[in-house]
């Protein structure tokens, strides 16, 4: 399924990505989706999760040094762990957006390495909780052997491919399964303006004319982004594509297709999207640790429009009664609804 070229009067160029031929489900009440950097991560599931695992760890460790500490039985121990959360962090983030993740993969080997020394040295303390130090260190000691290995199949793959082109385009693809005709999907996505109804993150969208809009989204810290798109592609009941213009704040392309669904009943409307973060790499990084994952963003935007077009309305929780937060989900949610 190839997607079409978007590389017009300079704009970012669409290429299919390599998982685009990705199956999706049919049920109707769930999306599927999936988003990568391309090419850096491509082959290389276990170091992704090593990246990501660090960056969670790295957080939970400098949120929260202190029951981190009693959890792994050092004493006293909170300045040191926020010193390897920022150490794990940086880990993490240079194996998900590095030309060559093996540097970052053998750092991690070392911090593995220094965290066994550490668990040591509290373990002969006078009042060491040798329990809790021990299974710590157990678990330290399987993380080093999963991050021994990423990092000599990753350091082999180097080697023999040489460096990777490094690149911060972000390609997500979502489907959802809708009671409606693929007409009746089209028409209401067609009218652009209709979009803020069920895109969270989109403020507005002013129509010029049948093929050039201008879009208004939120940013990071109140801010707004703002970019002018053009329609590449228009087949009524069938496919939308679009580019944005060039200088656009976020460079971005995609498509979407509307089609029948399984015996003739419904459709399915599939959505692939390519961007470049306004922060590049570290930016998507970032705005994946507070809740804002780009395949989630889209997948639940989709998941409103399906609401919207099947019932007329989006549910909420808005106003209804909840239990407290954690002290790490408040800060997560902070300043976003419900």
């Amino acid at each position: 399924m190839q997607s079409p070229n978007t590389g017009q009067g300079g704009a970012l160029t669409w290429r299919t990505p390599p998982t685009s031929q990705a199956a999706f489900g049919h049920d109707s009440q769930n999306t599927q989706a999936n988003w990568h950097f391309k090419p850096n991560m491509a082959g290389m599931p276990l170091a992704k999760f090593l990246g990501w695992f660090s960056i969670g760890l790295g957080i939970a460790q400098l949120l929260a040094p202190r029951q981190m500490a009693r959890v792994t039985g050092v004493k006293n121990g909170a300045a040191v762990m926020r010193a390897i959360g920022a150490r794990e962090i940086a880990s993490g983030a240079g194996i998900l957006s590095r030309k060559q993740p093996s540097t970052w993969l053998w750092s991690r080997v070392a911090g593995d390495a220094m965290d066994l020394a550490l668990l040591g040295l509290a373990a002969s303390g006078p009042n060491a909780r040798r329990n809790r130090v021990a299974l710590a260190a157990a678990a330290v000691a399987g993380v080093t052997v999963l991050d021994l290995l990423s990092s000599v199949q990753q350091t082999r793959r180097e080697r023999k491919q040489g460096p990777v082109e490094e690149s911060n385009e972000l390609y997500v693809e979502t489907a959802i399964a809708i009671n409606k005709t693929p007409r009746e999907c089209y028409d209401f996505w067609r009218n652009f303006e209709n979009l803020p109804r069920f895109m969270e993150h989109l403020e507005a969208v002013k129509v010029h004319d049948d093929k050039r809009s201008h879009w208004v989204a939120r940013g990071p810290a109140g801010s707004s982004i703002e970019w002018d798109a053009e329609v590449t592609a228009d087949q009524p009941g069938e496919l939308l594509a679009w580019h944005s213009s060039p200088g656009a704040d976020v460079e971005n392309a995609g498509t979407v297709r509307f089609e029948r669904g399984p015996g003739e009943r419904g459709s399915i409307v599939r959505v692939e999207i390519q961007y470049r973060p306004p922060a590049g790499v570290a930016g998507a990084l970032v705005a994946s640790l507070f809740n804002e994952e780009p395949s989630q963003q889209v997948a639940d935007d989709l998941r409103r429009f399906k609401w919207l077009l099947e019932t007329g309305v989006i549910p909420t929780t808005v106003g209804q009664s909840a239990g407290p937060r954690s002290v790490i989900g408040r800060l997560f949610r902070k300043g976003q609804p419900g």
